[in-house]
């Protein structure tokens, strides 16, 4: 038996390279896939092992708040901020400036009671509204007084006062 020398045709030429050359396009693609779907799960390890680790320092801290929390019951719970709002600004047609100035005044006013005890302010809170209320601030030529609306004592004091002009 004889087998024909197909080497030679070149029909048969054409198909060996095309198979060939399709051979080596295939696997350069199969690479080229797998490293993208490598390098794209390589990206997603390292994201979420930085997520890991910040979830981790941030247990770490709320564990440790926890502990002092738990240090901390023992104690009496103070004042740690002073909130002012003066929700009727718009009304008066009052600057967005004139309005900070003045809540600033007031946290001035009352920022001594900053790391005082809860129960001693919660005590002497019409003094604090008096405090507020009698009190004349004057920004450019006009003099502003405060009515409150709402005081809130808690970690954080809030104060919602009604600004009003002096006539």
């Amino acid at each position: 038996m004889h087998i024909p020398p197909y080497h030679k045709k070149p029909s048969w030429q054409r198909f060996i390279v095309g198979a060939i050359t399709g051979g080596i396009v295939a696997y350069m693609t199969l690479l080229y896939m797998y490293g993208s779907m490598y390098e794209q799960l390589m990206e997603e390890n390292y994201e979420m092992e930085s997520e890991i680790n910040e979830l981790k320092l941030q247990n770490e801290a709320l564990i440790k708040d926890y502990e002092d929390l738990n240090e901390k019951t023992n104690e009496e719970p103070i004042i740690e901020s002073i909130e002012v709002e003066i929700p009727n600004w718009e009304e008066l047609k009052l600057d967005r400036l004139i309005v900070h100035q003045l809540e600033e005044m007031v946290k001035e006013e009352i920022n001594h009671l900053i790391g005082e005890e809860i129960s001693q302010v919660a005590e002497s809170d019409f003094l604090l509204e008096r405090a507020i209320e009698n009190k004349r601030f004057p920004i450019d030529k006009t003099t502003y007084y405060f009515e409150i609306r709402k005081l809130y004592i808690w970690d954080t004091l809030k104060l919602t006062l009604d600004v009003k002009l002096t006539d």
